[in-house]
């Protein structure tokens, strides 16, 4: 079951009454009301845990706060540490969430260093690196600024796939669990923009790989503090309005070697079957035959098997497909990898034993359907 969240504001309002009415140290306050908040079963993990700008008093004599870690000397030469490339990733991730206020500061010196080094493109990978550490568990860092910082990006280094990378993961982390950063980046062209990196970059596995899963992200309903989510619009976008399924297709036909790759774009095709016009167009696309074909050569491959077992559940929501699927000789395909991998719940789960019954019960032809029958129980035994 999902927990509850909060924004950003309320938790900062939070600190300000305990400061106020309560009249609370600015640690003591903090520290309060992210008890109180994990008390009432409420997920913090998006939440910058530190005392509002507005009522640190003399910020000169608060060098812990969030304004305290911007004229901290240390903080000041953020920007050449990130130039030189002179902190580990892991590191620099840790020292911006283990100091109170430190995220909220980062952010603001190194997206003012990724504008300000965005005309060299050492100094602009350097920057999106930091920036995609920062934002990893943090999306609600993101501000209108930085959308507009990364939009640009892919467009200035379109020709560039090492800071294109850098660039999706930090959109990838940004979208995660945040519906605002998803519908604005959205608007502002990132669909098309992570599109034309798949088709101008085809051949490039990790660019094919990153912007599969950040295609993915796009669809996903996770961010529990909105009501209603645009997953299935943005899905529905992917494919009428960028021609995601047969890009999609074509990208996983030049990397058949690279199960990493085909697991994610499985995985996308999977999120985008949202309707039954798109389950058979990918099968029109010869997406069903690609995906038979993973099947029987890569059995072995677990998580490849866990992802092409996923996107023929979910295409095989139309009945025509359920037919196609038993014909291409998918029935078998399932019941050999499953006995494979009979270890592994994610791959012989009850979904798949389902699907395997779905397919029984919603053949149109009787001989076929007596066939998948006996196979199915074959399969339970």
């Amino acid at each position: 079951m999902s927990r509850k969240r909060i924004t950003q504001e309320t938790f900062d309002a939070a600190v300000r009454e305990n400061m106020e009415e309560f009249e609370m140290g600015p640690a003591e306050a903090l520290k309060d009301a992210v008890e109180q908040f994990e008390s009432q079963g409420v997920d913090l993990s998006c939440i910058v845990k530190a005392v509002p700008e507005d009522s640190c008093g003399d910020k000169q004599e608060k060098p812990s706060s969030v304004t305290g870690f911007g004229v901290h000397p240390y903080w000041k030469r953020l920007g050449e540490i990130i130039r030189h490339q002179a902190v580990h990733r892991a590191v620099f991730t840790w020292v911006c969430t283990a100091i109170p206020g430190c995220s909220k500061g980062a952010y603001a010196v190194i997206l003012s260093f990724c504008v300000d080094s965005v005309e060299t493109q050492d100094a602009a990978l350097a920057g999106l690196l930091a920036l995609a550490a920062l934002s990893d568990g943090q999306p609600d860092l993101l501000d209108a600024e930085g959308q507009q910082f990364l939009l640009n990006i892919f467009k200035k280094y379109q020709d560039c796939p090492v800071v294109l990378c850098a660039a999706i993961c930090t959109v990838r982390h940004c979208c995660l669990k945040h519906e605002q950063n998803r519908q604005d980046l959205i608007k502002g062209g990132i669909l098309a923009l992570l599109i034309k990196v798949i088709t101008q970059h085809s051949e490039c596995a990790e660019l094919v790989k990153e912007a599969s899963i950040a295609l993915r992200v796009m669809t996903f309903d996770d961010d529990v503090r909105v009501t209603f989510g645009h997953a299935h619009e943005h899905a529905k976008m992917i494919v009428l309005e960028h021609n995601g399924l047969k890009v999609l297709i074509d990208a996983a036909k030049a990397h058949l070697n690279n199960t990493s790759v085909l697991s994610e774009v499985c995985a996308t095709l999977s999120r985008l079957a949202v309707r039954n016009e798109f389950c058979q167009d990918i099968c029109d696309l010869g997406g069903l035959k690609l995906i038979m074909t993973l099947l029987a050569d890569n059995y072995e491959s677990q998580e490849l098997v866990r992802q092409v077992l996923s996107a023929i559940r979910a295409i095989a929501g139309n009945d025509d497909v359920k037919d196609a699927v038993v014909h291409a000789g998918g029935v078998q395909l399932i019941v050999i990898a499953m006995n494979r991998h009979m270890s592994n719940a994610a791959v012989s789960d009850k979904d798949v034993h389902a699907f395997l019954y779905l397919l029984c019960v919603n053949l149109t032809t009787a001989k076929l359907s007596w066939k998948m029958v006996e196979l199915w129980l074959l399969c339970k035994l």
